[in-house]
């Protein structure tokens, strides 16, 4: 369940944009689930997101970037406009780019310019919700964008038998399960036969669900929101012990 890359780039278009437009006249502000960062600190963090793997997809290059080519941070006068800048130059990049090519990833398991560009719908959604949150403000996602970037979650950031370097974080001890109402998708959660690995499996299993709209299944992943489920403490706490955000 893939999203084209036409609604992809344009998903980060949007919450690029919307992230922006909350982060003016609030760069003090706290932001709740990044301890420690103000907006302004979410700003450079987003921005320097973008020049990441957009370097990596205009090479495409097999190796990260060194972090010395990066731009210094500007004055906080000038980050959201730099945000914007590098967030435009990342939309060009991915939109003119041949998904196909090979290019440097953290998933051993997809390393193309097309992995790129799916994860980053998340990564601009969910710190456009930061920073939306902080500001006071409203947040919405469309639904069929968030149901996929909670299917990329629960297949790529979440320990998985495909991955042979990540150490293991014991058993989950499952089955765990996400329902988004508002699409209809469901996935379920089982511990693979290799220790310390999930395996992930369309539809809902007998056994604990975590329910809510596709952008609240979404959130929870993420740890932003609570929901409403039967999911017991120590299972939850399993579960964020096999999940990695990068």
């Amino acid at each position: 369940m893939t999203l084209s890359t036409f609604d992809a780039i344009s998903a980060i278009t949007a919450h690029s944009a919307g992230l922006a437009d909350a982060a003016r006249g609030q760069l003090d502000a706290p932001v709740e689930h990044c301890p420690g960062w103000s907006v302004a600190d979410l700003v450079w963090h987003v921005t320097g997101v973008h020049w990441f793997w957009a370097t990596i997809a205009d090479g495409p290059l097999t190796k990260p970037p060194s972090e010395e080519s990066r731009a210094a941070r500007p004055a906080d006068d000038a980050l959201v406009d730099g945000f914007t800048a590098q967030a435009a130059h990342l939309v060009h990049v991915l939109r003119d780019a041949d998904q196909s090519a090979p290019a440097w990833t953290w998933a051993p398991w997809q390393s193309d310019v097309a992995f790129i560009t799916r994860h980053q719908v998340q990564e601009a959604a969910v710190h456009h919700f930061d920073a939306a949150h902080a500001a006071g403000l409203g947040w919405t996602c469309d639904p069929a964008v968030a149901a996929d970037a909670v299917d990329e979650f629960l297949h790529f950031s979440v320990a998985s038998e495909d991955d042979e370097d990540e150490p293991p974080a014991g058993a989950l001890d499952g089955p765990l399960s996400f329902r988004a109402t508002d699409t209809g998708d469901a996935w379920t959660l089982t511990d693979s036969d290799r220790p310390g690995a999930c395996h992930v499996e369309r539809g809902v299993a007998d056994g604990p669900v975590v329910e809510g709209s596709a952008a609240d299944v979404l959130l929870w992943l993420y740890a932003r929101l609570d929901l409403p489920h039967d999911v017991p403490d120590d299972l939850v706490a399993r579960f964020r012990a096999h999940c990695f955000t990068d």
